[in-house]
């Protein structure tokens, strides 16, 4: 019960990696606060957490909206009366265009969602944690925020790098309000975003043939780093990206 008496924020936490880490914070006693376009899912979502023993709320919204951001943490703090651990994970998928060929739309998209949401949450999120003197902010990013390629295009690999650097810079910012502020970078992951981003089988093949340790991950590993990284076990850990992808960087 490494939560209890905690609350968290979870943008992007009606599926896969979200839904994965609310329930594992809430499984440690922790009030999870979900955020989601789709409002089916979000009440999907928040039976889920409650049949398993857990709180939760769900708070509709898109993060690349800044109105939507600022009323999605009011309504967690109004529902639980703190933040102590945000996750930023809401995000769209890639799409394998060369540079000149993407559309602008596209990628001005992929960028506001992707990049300019995580900024957004963590422009609310942290005016709280600064207020209660201190938490945990755990941004979401890629391995393709860490390295090139050809897999997942320009505007996906932009917007994850983005997110490494402003980790980074955040971190140093507000390390002395004890506020840390960390990042993972999953690579190919089972979830509904990567069915879409690799539903070709022999791109999908390709993937994991480079995957070390010889098949893709699950949420569940993924949510294990972040409740780490939400705990107080890592007190001393900030500013740090660290690739999660069963030896995929290597």
């Amino acid at each position: 019960m490494r939560f209890e008496g905690k609350s968290a924020l979870i943008t992007g936490g009606t599926m896969g990696i979200g839904l994965e880490a609310a329930l594992r914070l809430a499984s440690e006693g922790a009030s999870v606060a979900i955020t989601g376009r789709r409002a089916e899912a979000g009440v999907a979502a928040v039976a889920e957490i409650e049949a398993a023993g857990g709180t939760a709320c769900f708070v509709p919204g898109d993060v690349a909206i800044a109105a939507d951001v600022e009323r999605m943490v009011a309504q967690t703090l109004d529902a639980f009366g703190r933040l102590d651990v945000a996750v930023n994970n809401a995000g769209i998928g890639g799409q394998k265009t060369r540079a000149h060929e993407m559309d602008e739309t596209y990628f001005r998209e992929v960028i506001d969602i992707d990049l300019t949401g995580v900024w957004l949450s963590m422009k609310y999120e942290i005016p709280p944690m600064l207020a209660q003197g201190g938490g945990s902010i755990i941004n979401i990013s890629s391995i393709a925020g860490i390295k090139g390629g050809t897999v997942a295009g320009s505007a996906y690999h932009a917007a994850k790098h983005g997110v490494v650097g402003l980790t980074k810079v955040a971190a140093a910012e507000y390390a002395a309000d004890q506020i840390r502020v960390n990042c993972l970078c999953p690579g190919l992951v089972e979830t509904p975003l990567a069915a879409k981003s690799f539903a070709d089988p022999v791109l999908r093949a390709e993937v994991k043939a480079k995957i070390p340790m010889g098949r893709l991950g699950m949420p569940a590993d993924i949510a294990s780093a972040i409740a780490y990284l939400a705990s107080d076990e890592a007190d001393w850990v900030t500013g740090i990206a660290t690739p999660i992808d069963g030896g995929m960087m290597l």
